[in-house]
């Protein structure tokens, strides 16, 4: 179902502790990965509800995950137990509605992880470029949006 001018877009849902430390050291050495990903800082993995999770699908993302600090060096304890424990919950949901768990993962990692974060957005890239587009599409401008601005 793959497409060679299909780009998919990554949502990275990441801890502003390790993840996003992890991130921001990936860009820092220059590592090659898709630039169609786009991360979002959370203060702990923990934060990133099912809600949230469904969510970036409907909005258009195909493929999310979060990365989160090691396991048992999480800053609030448990956050990285939480979230993984959601993410799990919410694969089980995406394959129930025929949108497919494989397009959401959850990573962990050290502030010193830059390969490993370039490597974890490089392989949800392959998984969605495999998987195809997001079959609930690309949304247009919000209704509601429209209506306000009126």
């Amino acid at each position: 179902m793959s497409d060679a001018s299909y780009t998919p877009t990554i949502l990275a849902l990441a801890c502003q502790h390790r993840g996003y430390a992890a991130a921001d050291l990936a860009g820092s050495m220059h590592l090659q990965y898709p630039a169609s990903v786009r991360v979002i800082r959370l203060p702990c993995s923990g934060k990133a509800d099912v809600l949230y999770l469904l969510r970036a699908f409907e909005e258009g993302a195909d493929a999310v995950f979060v990365a989160g600090c090691k396991k048992g060096m999480c800053h609030y304890l448990e956050g990285n137990y939480n979230a993984e424990r959601r993410v799990k919950y919410a694969k089980k949901l995406l394959d129930e509605i025929g949108l497919g768990g494989e397009r959401l993962e959850m990573f962990f990692f050290d502030a010193a992880d830059g390969p490993l974060f370039a490597q974890a957005v490089r392989e949800m890239a392959e998984r969605a470029q495999r998987l195809g587009p997001n079959p609930l599409g690309r949304p247009g401008p919000r209704q509601d949006v429209q209506e306000e601005s009126q």
